[in-house]
């Protein structure tokens, strides 16, 4: 379980993140590529990657974890690609003793490769950051104008939920499984990880490409500063279309979802929602767990059927977006 203990402090000095990072997009993305979670949403995603992904990677997948756990210098906070990539090929003599050893001891690469890098090779620094150019070329800079709109999305929401019903509900809507136990957001799930902010408050990021529950890293102004909390954007990347949203509930839920939306303003049934958009039952019931984690539905059991409605919040947005 991650549990997140809040001062009150903590509570008046949590924010958004200002736009979307390239290396913390680009982790995220080969993070996500090597989940198998969530496959209606991510698959077709998944096997296009795995299609596109030149071996020249390899290097990079060798340091990352599809549970996101992924050594901090290779995600810096830096606003463009030459930027990132400058602050990792400089990371290398600052990595304490400590630091190599969790990441070697947690990365899946190969121990002669790990080996190389943490003994400052110069060959092996120059081939990771290869990997990260080209992975990022593939998978992320043509997605960026996608990513943006995602992540742009993403905040409106947050922040009208914040203004509508609080932090507190703005807080637990960025994962199902999200809780208050007094002044502690809870997540449960594995690994088990407490921190305490301890009065320095919150940056929030959402992620498009992340799948999983979210993520506690340091932040931008390091062990003192604030921390980052990483979620799941309310729209993955493969749901966001190619080119200017409709309307602004296209833009902030994907067209698949603003339309569960807008046919839930009438009650239905699971069965009846795939039948109607002509969508897979797995895909409505990734579309139905996110829109209820946002406070937009309700769902409830009715014998063996299950039944999906908007709630009051869901109609505001759907008013505010017509």
């Amino acid at each position: 379980m991650l549990r997140v203990h809040f001062t009150a402090e903590d509570l008046l000095n949590v924010t958004f993140a200002s736009e979307p990072l390239p290396l913390v997009e680009l982790g995220m993305a080969l993070v996500a590529w090597q989940r198998t979670d969530e496959q209606a949403v991510f698959g077709r995603w998944r096997s296009r990657v795995g299609r596109e992904l030149p071996g020249r990677v390899r290097p990079l997948l060798d340091l990352l974890r599809p549970d996101g756990d992924n050594p901090q210098f290779l995600e810096p906070y830096a606003r463009t690609l030459e930027e990132g990539l400058a602050v990792v090929r400089d990371a290398g003599p600052l990595l304490t003793p400590g630091e190599l050893h969790r990441v070697a001891t947690r990365a899946p690469g190969s121990a002669s490769w790990l080996r190389a890098l943490w003994g400052q090779d110069r060959e092996a620094w120059e081939q990771l950051g290869a990997a990260m150019r080209s992975a990022y070329e593939v998978v992320v800079a043509p997605q960026w104008p996608q990513i943006r709109q995602s992540f742009q999305a993403d905040v409106a929401w947050r922040t009208r939920l914040l203004a509508a019903h609080g932090i507190k509900a703005c807080l637990a809507g960025t994962h199902p499984l999200a809780a208050w136990s007094g002044t502690v957001l809870e997540v449960n799930g594995p690994p088990h990880y407490e921190v305490r902010l301890g009065g320095r408050g919150l940056l929030l990021m959402p992620s498009p490409f992340w799948t999983g529950r979210p993520l506690l890293a340091e932040g931008p102004d390091g062990p003192d500063g604030r921390c980052v909390l990483l979620y799941p954007a309310l729209t993955p990347l493969p749901l966001v279309g190619p080119g200017p949203a409709q309307g602004a509930l296209d833009a902030l839920l994907g067209r698949t979802r603003a339309a569960v939306l807008q046919l839930l303003v009438q009650q239905r049934t699971t069965s009846e929602l795939a039948r109607d958009l002509d969508i897979s039952l797995p895909s409505v019931s990734e579309h139905t767990r996110t829109l209820r984690a946002a406070g937009l539905i309700t769902t409830e059991r009715d014998g063996r059927a299950v039944l999906h409605s908007v709630t009051g919040l869901g109609v505001d947005l759907l008013h505010s977006g017509s």
